[in-house]
């Protein structure tokens, strides 16, 4: 009897084991059960160094680390050049345009423009004051208009310094230290001189009021993929200049001033 009794108890405990060791096993792998105490909190992810290094290093034109309004001065005249009202932007553009057409194509000359418009204003504003008191009307109104004096200083202080920088560039090029600069210069003049035998002042002045109108409103738009260019080209400038510095600069001998003393 107690051999019977035995048997089904031993039954019954396997049959337990196997129902508690199936539990433990589902609830190992399944996502409710979850040990929160040896668990430590998952920290978000941080982008590699390399990465962060990256983004600061983007190459920019000129090495500009400025966005291209404020390279432009900011203010009113930045707002025009890049566009931002096209109202306005489109008037002065087109009021340039009229101008030059004015002044290109119909042959006049700024100073006959100048004094005939000068001529007409005068005489209607003389005519109107003195007839208003015939017809029973109000005389214009003309405003009193003078020049600010802070205004007019300032912009002297700054062409005053950005002339002494330009005066000094110019003394050390033209003291032999600077070839880099000697070469750039040259070269600009050079190029600023073929320009100017295809055309007069006026049509430059024309053609660079058209550039800034264009030029900086389509690299403010199109950045991201002019400045990858423009770093292959400086790479590849400077290594052409590498070459012609070991060539040609190299070989061209030069003295400072203290060695012609000593000697």
């Amino acid at each position: 009897m107690t051999e019977h009794d035995e048997i089904p108890e031993v039954k019954t405990e396997s049959l337990m084991d196997k129902i508690s060791e199936k539990f433990h096993g589902d609830g190992s792998s399944s996502p409710s059960h979850v040990d929160f105490e040896n668990k430590s909190p998952v920290k978000a992810s941080s982008p590699p160094p390399l990465q962060s290094s990256m983004k600061s290093r983007i190459y920019r034109l000129f090495g500009r680390e400025k966005p291209v309004h404020k390279v432009l001065g900011g203010g009113k005249p930045a707002d025009v050049f890049l566009w931002r009202n096209k109202k306005i932007s489109a008037s002065v553009l087109g009021g340039a345009t009229a101008v030059y057409a004015f002044f290109e194509l119909l042959d006049y000359h700024l100073i006959t423009l100048v004094c005939h418009i000068s001529i007409l204003a005068l005489a209607i504003m003389f005519l109107w004051s003195n007839v208003s008191t015939f017809i029973n009307k109000s005389p214009p109104r003309i405003p009193e208009v003078q020049l600010p004096e802070d205004l007019f200083l300032q912009m002297a202080a700054d062409l005053r310094i950005e002339i002494n920088r330009t005066l000094a560039m110019l003394r050390n090029v033209a003291s032999g230290r600077e070839i880099k600069s000697f070469l750039a210069i040259i070269a600009g003049l050079w190029v600023l001189s073929i320009v100017g035998s295809w055309c007069n002042f006026l049509t430059l002045f024309y053609m660079t009021f058209v550039l800034l109108h264009t030029v900086p409103v389509l690299y403010e738009k199109y950045e991201d993929k002019i400045d990858p260019l423009a770093e292959k080209a400086l790479i590849e400038i400077k290594k052409q200049y590498a070459v012609f510095d070991a060539k040609v600069l190299s070989k061209i001998p030069r003295g400072t001033l203290k060695d012609k003393k000593k000697a």
